[in-house]
């Protein structure tokens, strides 16, 4: 990944969509990086994200996850939803844990995508990878360049 034009215009498409996510913001998902096909978010897990069991929800995993596949399938500056996403659960978050999505294209086509996004803690360790495929709803990010 470089820090060419394509990649500050990726990064652009990216931070105007953060701008307008407040799931993402409420939640705290931080973004660390944005390359074309591309993201990385973070976040730490807060009390009001533990379930019963007092480890992380898995929809808070998955919410990570989902945002970080629809700000890579996104980066190209061609709105994009999600027609499709599954998560395996690896093992738990615990309040306090500093987790790291990162989604990458697998395949981007005209109006396809597929994207494989590995959630990690502070350790390194795998909690859960998300696969998404995206759908391109004909119409650019920003309505003019700026």
């Amino acid at each position: 990944m470089q820090d060419n034009a394509a990649s500050q215009q990726a990064r652009r498409h990216v931070e105007t969509m953060y701008a307008q996510d407040a799931c993402a913001q409420q939640m705290g998902m931080h973004i660390e990086h944005i390359d074309i096909g591309f993201a990385r978010l973070s976040m730490k897990i807060m009390p009001d994200m533990l379930n019963g069991h007092q480890s992380c929800h898995g929809g808070i995993l998955f919410s990570l996850a989902d945002t970080a596949f629809a700000y890579a399938c996104n980066s190209e500056g061609l709105a994009a939803v999600a027609s499709r996403g599954s998560i395996d659960f690896i093992r738990p978050a615990w309040v306090g844990d500093q987790l790291t999505a990162s989604a990458s294209v697998l395949h981007q086509g005209k109006n396809n995508g597929l994207y494989n996004v590995e959630i990690i803690n502070q350790n390194g360790k795998v909690v859960a990878l998300f696969r998404g495929h995206s759908h391109r709803i004909n119409s650019p990010m920003l309505d003019k360049e700026q």
